[in-house]
This record gives structure tokens, C-alpha cells and sequence, in this order.
């Protein structure tokens, strides 16, 4: 076998791992996708593939940051990031690791980082042509008015996460085949701005419809942002309209576990 045959074949293989990686994270089988993720990481790197190498580290970070992990998570998105600066500039890799980035300065609580990693991120309109391979990276810059709402959840700053948010509903209502996913995320981001007010109204009108939204389309990464603005709602399960979506997003959660 000669060394390119290794190479596409070890290229090959980091693409199939990273795609393992995605159904055992889907699965929630957190600790299944972390392995798959170390293994295409391997592969690509012995194809000399900068790109998918760092696309599999990112997906690797994306578990820690799932897991509220951020400080390990930082760690791997920073090699992630050196390694897509090798790679080919007319893809959004790099732009893609510092849209993950910044959920991850979030996490810390570091605003000045998290802004950064964000108009890094931005940075991807800027590119031409096709940024893309809509396998194993998929990151267009389409979604970033809903990770910037997300991100200034994460970090209290309410008034403009709202507005942010709210800004982000009506792009994805006018999205062409509007995705239910990004939809319910974003109805279960503005949920969370209601839970960190302390505002029983905010979080059910906006947690039903994010609950609706996944029992149609059966997402298992809506129902993780269920199932975490489900964990944050302390004293606000006491209300009753609270306590009946606590109940319906639990079973929701079990509906999954058992499928």
C-alpha cells in the first residue's frame, strides 16, 4: 500500500469515527462519543487532514463543554484552533472552533474572551465560496445570532441575551425549511432568560412551546436544553404552571432514554 492509499484511508476512518461520535452523542452515550471523537482525532492526523483533525478535536471539546467542563474543554479547543490555522483557509474550521470557544469562555464566566471567540467566529462571512462540506463540518455562520443569545445567557446578561434572542426567533421563522431543532433551542434559551429572572410566565410560555416543538421533531439536543433549564429551576418549581412543565419534560426525558 502506498503512503497516499494510507493516508485516504486513515482520512476515511477519521470521518467515520467522527460520524460514530455524533450518534453516540445524539444517544447521549457521552463517554461512547468522546472515544470516537480520540479515535477519528488519531486517524486524521495520520492522513495529514488538518481540517477533519481539528473538527474531531472540537467535537471532542464540545462533550467537556456539555458536561460543564470548560476549563478541559478550553484546553482541547485551543490545539483545535492551532491545528485549523494549518489547514485549508477557505473553510470554516477555524471559525467553527471559536464559535465553540466562546460557549466555553461563557462557561467561565468570561465575557471579554467569549466576545472575542464570537467576531472570530462572525469572521466566517467573510469567506467565499463554499466554506463547507456538509459532512463532518457543517458551521455556514448561519446560526450565530443564536449562539450570541445563548452565550449572553450564560454570562446574566439578560436584557440583551432577550434581545438577541428574540432577533434570532424571527430569522429561523424566516429561515427557508426552517429547522424545528434551531427553533426549539433558541424558545428553550429564552426559557432560561425567564428562569434567571425568577419569572414563572416567561418560562412556561416559552418552555411549552420549546416542549412542543420537541415531541415534533423528536430531538434529542432540545431535549438536553429541556433537561438543563429543567436542573436551574430551584424555588420556580414550586409555582404550579412550573411544576407541570417539570413534569412534562421529565417525561419527555424518559421517552428518550427508553427509545
Amino acid at each position: 500500500m502506498s503512503l497516499t492509499e494510507a493516508k485516504a484511508l486513515c482520512g476515511a476512518a477519521g470521518d467515520i469515527f467522527q460520524l460514530a461520535g455524533e450518534l453516540a452523542f445524539d444517544d447521549n452515550r457521552y463517554t461512547d462519543a468522546a472515544a470516537s471523537y480520540l479515535l477519528a482525532a488519531s486517524a486524521s492526523k495520520e492522513a495529514g487532514s488538518y481540517d477533519l483533525w481539528a473538527c474531531a478535536l472540537t467535537r471532542h471539546a464540545y462533550v467537556d463543554v456539555h458536561e460543564r467542563r470548560y476549563q478541559e474543554a478550553v484546553g482541547i479547543l485551543s490545539a483545535a484552533d492551532r491545528i485549523a490555522r494549518r489547514g485549508d483557509s477557505s473553510l470554516s474550521t477555524r471559525h467553527w472552533v471559536a464559535a465553540v470557544q466562546a460557549e466555553a469562555f461563557a462557561g467561565l464566566g468570561d465575557l471579554a474572551a467569549c466576545e472575542r471567540a464570537l467576531d472570530e467566529a462572525e469572521k466566517v462571512v467573510d469567506l467565499a465560496g463554499s466554506t463547507q462540506n456538509r459532512g463532518w463540518l457543517r458551521f455556514d455562520g448561519s446560526r450565530l445570532a443564536e449562539e450570541r443569545g445563548a452565550r449572553f445567557v450564560q454570562l446574566g446578561r439578560l436584557d440583551l441575551a432577550e434581545r438577541t434572542l428574540r432577533g434570532a426567533l424571527g430569522q429561523v421563522a424566516l429561515a427557508e425549511g426552517q429547522s424545528f431543532r434551531r427553533r426549539g433551542v433558541v424558545l428553550a434559551n429564552l426559557a432560561a432568560v425567564g428562569v434567571k429572572r425568577e419569572d414563572p410566565e416567561q418560562v412556561v410560555a416559552y418552555g411549552r412551546q420549546a416542549l412542543h416543538l420537541a415531541q415534533q421533531s423528536s430531538s434529542g439536543y432540545v431535549v438536553r436544553r429541556l433537561q438543563a433549564l429543567r436542573a436551574d429551576f430551584g424555588g420556580l418549581a414550586h409555582d404550579v404552571r412550573v411544576a407541570e412543565l417539570d413534569a412534562e419534560i421529565d417525561a419527555l426525558s424518559a421517552t428518550h432514554r427508553e427509545g
